[in-house]
């Protein structure tokens, strides 16, 4: 079976949207170096006539932020019949927000940190000052804050001292109606690639993150040269295994398909502990999926196509 016109999507309106047009080409090349004709399109208000006039045999998104992981518009390619690459809507909607995925992925068995998820109506109708002091005295220091939707770091930041809850909230509100805090887990960052073969998930080597005075905020993220990655992650065998398996027990246990990236942190005693899972992996050349595919001795371009391929079987 040949693909004969695949639409790449990427852009979208989200605070991502530079990261998704640059994932983008990337998969775009890829793909094109395998001799896939490949059409980057946005999604923007052209789309729909677009895929309904020239209907490609199928669509690779790569759009980052809300409508790309949040089922939105995969809900619209289903209701345009055309096959895409990756989770479908229910699923992503699940994975999609962090409070609902962590609850799905603790029943199935990992670990992830202590947490609470607060809407900001509800931090501010309750009262900032006494909301704060309870978080703390449940959970402890450090917490982490993060927007309960979202991705790429944004609005993200770790608080070391009480004093510093109020303004970690507030960056997160500039980034989405509510927070997740969590009790921070010390140890090595890491991140594990799930992709699917013959429908069968299995996780890619385990990247390591090493970032500037332990950030991995967005500049450490997308500018080159700001984050160290090792990859295989330094890792003893069994934290690897057990790595390797909470992020295929994730990609299950959430339903998703095709490819998924699931952050983890690795504590001291190596006991592995679930973050966050993504439905739509950076494919920057600083992103991790493509570090992993490479590591396994993949070649990007022909994954791309194989998992495309696998939409029309």
């Amino acid at each position: 079976m040949e693909l004969g016109h695949v639409v790449v999507l990427a852009g979208g309106l989200s605070y991502e949207r530079e990261v998704s047009l640059r994932s983008g080409r990337r998969v775009a090349e890829a793909l094109r170096s395998r001799g896939v004709p490949v059409e980057l399109r946005d999604a923007d208000a052209t789309l729909l006539d677009s895929l309904t006039d020239d209907p490609p045999d199928a669509v690779f998104p790569v759009l980052h932020g809300a409508a790309g992981e949040d089922g939105s518009i995969r809900d619209i390619l289903e209701l345009l019949d055309v096959p895409y690459v990756g989770a479908r809507p229910d699923a992503c909607r699940v994975a999609w927000d962090k409070p609902t995925a962590k609850a799905v992925v603790r029943r199935a068995g990992l670990h992830t940190p202590d947490s609470v998820a607060l809407p900001k109506e509800v931090f501010h109708d309750l009262g900032a000052t006494a909301v704060l002091d309870r978080i703390v005295h449940r959970l402890g220091l450090p917490l982490f804050v993060k927007p309960t939707r979202g991705g790429s770091a944004l609005g993200a930041s770790v608080v070391h001292e009480a004093s510093g809850l109020s303004a970690a909230m507030v960056g997160c509100f500039g980034y989405g109606d509510a927070a997740l805090v969590e009790r921070h887990v010390s140890g090595t960052e890491i991140a594990v690639s799930v992709i699917e073969r013959d429908g069968a998930p299995e996780a890619l080597p385990p990247v390591e993150i090493v970032a500037p005075n332990g950030r991995y905020d967005y500049t450490a993220r997308y500018d080159a040269g700001e984050t160290e990655f090792v990859t295989p992650a330094r890792l003893t065998p069994e934290a690897a295994e057990r790595a390797s398996a909470a992020a295929v027990t994730a990609h299950r246990a959430l339903g998703l398909r095709d490819l998924s990236r699931t952050d983890l942190i690795v504590d001291e005693h190596g006991d592995v502990h679930f973050l966050e899972v993504n439905v739509a992996p950076g494919m920057t050349e600083t992103s991790l999926l493509p570090r992993a595919v490479s590591a396994a001795a993949l070649d990007l371009g022909t994954l791309c196509q194989d998992l495309l391929l696998a939409r029309l079987s």
